[in-house]
């Protein structure tokens, strides 16, 4: 690793080198450039700044203390004066590169912090960024985010993080769709504080399983959004970073638009894709500035056992804690009797079938009772937040789809024959509500 790192700058010029030491690798590079490294399956590596200045996505190294990326993990160490790091582990691949779209990034961040000014300066809103926009899997998308993000907290901002990213999510578990309001920087290793996110259930991991669900579920976060924008002048101008999921042909595209619309977007970023960024500059209103940004040439796709895998680690740091440390989740039986289950969507059915006046729209709507069954084992389920004393007809289903969660439990183990199930909760008994909403998404529990 280390001689494939030095000659990968000999070839580019630099003034940086590659040299192991009893603590690991020592990396020293010069300014606006980047090491980037990528973790080994099954491994963790250790990175330390030793000198100069530093920092991951736009979130600042401190020196001389240790960091610690887990499998899978894909970063980019950039510098804008010039540092010295210790990399130890056993990485796939690392090299200081100067391909670097950070000054990109910051004029971006720069153009948009002048838009914050002039909106304080009016008492006007701040910038609704619809960001990230690019290829399914690129791991830039999330990159570029959490950069604006970080930028714009580092200067006393409190943008909202709005994630419509329901198969990646920054926030919550995935198949929710969410908003945070980001007070501080992002950890280094952990990613931002999520202590009081609104989370909406979806179900799914991909829009195009109920995308008239999605689309709702999108006008009520930039409902809510622009309710706290009215009373908060902050969150007002710090405007808002929404990250999208990726999907930009067909009714993906649509969904987009309709993003735009609903949160009335000021500017979308468009990562690497000339014909979407055309299209894009086509179809939405004038005053909304579409910009092109490259991709970093040290962008790979991410497998869909890797993703898989980072859902899975989601899931199970929302009941353990970062590297299940922090929390320790209880295990406990519900009755039957005792909660209703919902899935959101009924299955399509002929338009020839339909009620009068009913519309196939109207079906991905509603909501379709769950009996308790064995095959309700291993799924993860959403607790509305809805008074458990609304009756679910067809003029209270919206309610209950609108409402926010808050939490999610496991199923573990169902007994038919006992009328229970049991299942894994990040507090104890009882169920703070009583209304669950299935996901397709499955959660087995090894510890």
């Amino acid at each position: 690793m280390t001689a494939e790192a030095s000659e990968k700058s000999a070839e580019e010029g630099m003034s940086s080198s590659g040299s192991a030491g009893t603590s690991g690798t020592r990396f020293t590079w010069r300014k606006e450039t980047e090491l980037r490294f990528e973790v080994e399956a099954g491994e963790r590596v250790q990175l330390e700044l030793l000198s100069g200045l530093a920092e991951v996505f736009g979130s600042e190294l401190n020196r001389n203390k240790r960091y610690t990326f887990g499998p899978g993990s894909k970063i980019a160490v950039f510098t804008w004066q010039g540092c010295s790091v210790s990399l130890s582990g056993k990485t796939e691949v690392a090299y200081i590169s100067k391909d670097t779209p950070m000054l990109l990034y910051l004029n971006t961040h720069a153009a948009l912090e002048q838009m914050r000014r002039q909106a304080e300066k009016d008492h006007e809103r701040g910038p609704r960024v619809c960001n990230g926009v690019g290829p399914m899997m690129s791991g830039k998308v999330k990159t570029v985010c959490r950069v604006l993000l970080n930028y714009a907290v580092r200067l006393g901002r409190r943008p909202t993080l709005v994630e419509l990213d329901v198969g990646q999510s920054n926030v919550s578990v995935p198949g929710t769709m969410s908003a945070l309001c980001t007070e501080r920087p992002a950890d280094v290793e952990e990613g931002f504080s999520v202590q009081a996110p609104l989370v909406f259930h979806f179900g799914s991991t991909t829009p195009g399983t109920n995308i008239q669900t999605y689309n709702k579920l999108t006008s009520s976060l930039a409902e809510v959004f622009s309710q706290r924008c009215e009373v908060n002048r902050k969150a007002s101008v710090g405007g808002c970073i929404i990250n999208t999921c990726g999907w930009v042909k067909g009714s993906g595209y649509q969904a987009l638009v309709h993003c735009a619309s609903a949160f009335q977007v000021d500017v979308v970023i468009v990562l690497d894709q000339e014909r979407l960024y055309n299209e894009l500059k086509r179809d939405l209103p004038h005053f909304v500035r579409v910009v092109l940004l490259p991709k970093s040439g040290g962008v790979v796709e991410r497998s869909k056992d890797c993703r898989r895998e980072s859902r899975d680690e989601k899931i199970r740091e929302y009941f353990y804690g970062f590297r299940g440390t922090s929390f320790y989740p209880h295990a406990f039986d519900v009755r039957f009797s005792d909660v209703r289950i919902y899935k959101i969507g009924a299955p399509s059915i002929p338009d020839s079938c339909l009620p009068l006046g009913m519309s196939q729209d109207d079906t991905q709507l509603k909501l379709v009772p769950v009996s308790p069954g064995r095959d309700l084992t291993h799924h993860v389920l959403s607790v509305s937040s809805v008074d458990d004393d609304a009756e679910v007809g067809a003029g209270q289903s919206r309610g209950i789809l609108e409402s926010p969660v808050c939490g999610f439990i496991v199923v573990t183990a169902v007994d038919t024959q006992a009328q229970v199930m049991t299942v894994l909760s990040p507090a104890p008994r009882p169920l703070p509500r009583h209304t669950l909403l299935i996901m397709d998404i499955r959660f087995i529990d090894l510890k």
